[in-house]
């Protein structure tokens, strides 16, 4: 317990440096967990050094790139190029890879590097400093919350097979705790941003905590699909990147989704 504790303090520091001082330093944080996320997706997978997979890394840096330049228009062109040059490598290479491999090298861009991207994107928004945190009150604090809740009131097993330790009772604490805690967090800032940031805040954190159920979930699923118990060990106690990160690849999205519907009205 220690270990985690320790490792998940140090992760929480650097994770906050990036979304403090932005640029080039939560860009290449973002990268990073990025790359690091799509290569324990892609050993599951038996493709982490094969040619499917550094098709993978080279498409993932390219959307970066275009993120940094700010252009949007070329993203898509990378995504698709990437698509036909892992589908290239299935195809030369075949039949040493299943069609399964080959498909999880294009999906592991979409699902983690590009998701996570939108923590860059958010911090870019005006006054983005503010609304990243959001990110990690929907799905950091939002476990916490769920754990506690669940472990205190927790009675009704919400998916059994799948987690067996998650319960409905901590899903709803998972879902209210960063609603309030986001709702306090815009309280205290809300004559620094134009909009009405408790409404804003509580309404994000909500959302964005629900689905961050999923996407921990989701994660969880193909391990067990899989056999295993962790994506890697790079972070002590906690497991991988994708064992740290797997709610907050549905999340940064989310969160950016809500904020720019607000924006609209």
């Amino acid at each position: 317990m220690l270990i985690r504790i320790a490792s998940g303090f140090v992760l929480t520091l650097i994770v906050g440096a990036g979304l403090l001082f932005g640029g080039p330093y939560l860009f290449i944080l973002t990268l990073a967990i990025s790359l690091m996320g799509v290569y324990e997706l892609y050993r599951v997978y038996h493709i982490e050094k094969s040619v499917i997979g550094i098709m993978g890394y080279v498409f993932i840096i390219g959307y970066y790139v275009c993120l940094w330049f700010g252009r949007d228009d070329f993203m898509m062109l990378d995504l698709a190029a990437g698509l036909i040059f892992i589908m290239a490598g299935y195809v030369v290479t075949f039949p040493k890879y299943k069609a399964d491999q080959a498909l999880m090298g294009f999906f592991a861009m979409v699902y983690v590097a590009v998701m996570i991207s939108f923590i860059y994107r958010i911090r870019l928004l005006e006054d983005g400093v503010f609304y990243v945190w959001l990110v990690f009150i929907c799905s950091w604090i939002a476990d916490t919350c769920a754990y506690f809740v669940g472990v205190k009131l927790g009675k009704h097993k919400m998916t059994p097979k799948l987690s067996p330790k998650k319960s409905v009772e901590g899903a709803i604490g998972g879902i209210l705790g960063p609603m309030l805690i986001g709702g306090i967090y815009g309280a205290i800032i809300d004559n620094q941003i134009v909009i009405n940031a408790p409404l804003v805040f509580a309404v994000a954190c909500g959302v964005g905590a629900g689905i961050s159920i999923i996407g921990d979930l989701a994660a969880s699923a193909i391990k067990r699909d899989h056999d295993v118990k962790d994506y890697g060990r790079l972070i002590p106690g906690h497991g991988g990147i994708m064992d740290r990160f797997d709610s907050t690849i549905f999340t940064a999205p989310v969160v950016y989704i809500v904020l720019e519907l607000f924006k609209t009205f």
